[in-house]
């Protein structure tokens, strides 16, 4: 009996320790994918509260081709360098500006070519840039084109407008334009042009106020993660799953320049 107990201890103990041998599952990485919550076409809410948007669908493409899993932290914009910083989210990717913001992030490989430019409705009487002078011009607040006419290269014609008002998001921005609040928006070609795709009778000026590039920065010592975020960008377009993503947004799919 006792030569039976001492064998059933040993192999139970040969057992444990083989349990233990075994190297427990891994955990899949996290990748918190920072994003305006309504900055369409990139990245917004749907009325079932999922998300969606261009951005938010490639980073959900990067995550499964990486094996990781998707988080969206969408936010207010203006809150995204506090958000970053705290480490709610990996990185700010929602129609980023690079310019004026290099020395703020690192950044991913630049995805898309951009231009800010003044939408109007067809019908104005606003024909150049030179007629905006003595009217109301609104804003999405935090942007690229708020930087560019508050104290940027556009700083001198924005001195010649009635007022400068200043919204929390576009699409708010665009309904004021419809109810006649403000007689211009200065907006970014691409999410301008999506809005005005869904409600006609509204145009651009010739003018461009300013050209830029879109990219996805991240905290400046997340380089690692960056550069796996770069390679799985670069097998997003070599697999075609990117410009297959792009079908689906026109009003971006002839801005982007990634692997172009």
């Amino acid at each position: 009996m006792k030569k039976f107990l001492s064998i059933a201890l040993a192999m139970i103990m040969v057992l444990s320790l083989a349990a233990c041998a075994v190297p427990a599952k891994q955990e899949a990485k996290v990748f918190k994918h920072g994003f305006d919550l309504d900055y369409p076409p990139y990245s917004f809410r749907n009325d079932d509260g999922s998300v969606g948007g261009f951005d938010v669908e490639v980073a959900q493409a990067l995550c499964e081709l990486k094996g990781w899993k998707y988080e969206a932290v969408p936010f207010n914009w203006d809150a995204k360098d506090a958000e970053l910083n705290a480490g709610s989210c990996d990185c700010i990717w929602s129609g980023l500006t690079v310019e004026g913001r290099e020395n703020d992030y690192t950044w991913s490989k630049v995805y898309s070519n951009n231009s800010q430019m003044i939408m109007v409705p067809e019908n104005s009487d606003i024909k150049s840039l030179t007629d905006l002078a003595g009217k109301r011009v609104g804003v999405q607040t935090a942007t690229s084109a708020y930087d560019l006419l508050n104290e940027g290269d556009q700083a001198e014609l924005c001195k010649t407008f009635a007022s400068f008002d200043v919204y929390e998001t576009y699409t708010i921005a665009f309904n004021d334009l419809m109810a006649g609040g403000i007689d211009a928006i200065a907006i970014d070609v691409t999410t301008g042009s999506f809005l005005m795709s869904n409600q006609p009778g509204y145009k651009f000026l010739d003018e461009v106020l300013g050209a830029e590039t879109y990219a996805i920065g991240f905290r400046k010592a997340d380089t690692t993660l960056r550069d796996e975020v770069n390679a799985g960008l670069d097998e997003l377009v070599k697999n075609g799953k990117f410009y297959e993503i792009a079908e689906k947004y026109p009003d971006i799919k002839d801005y982007l320049c990634l692997g172009k």
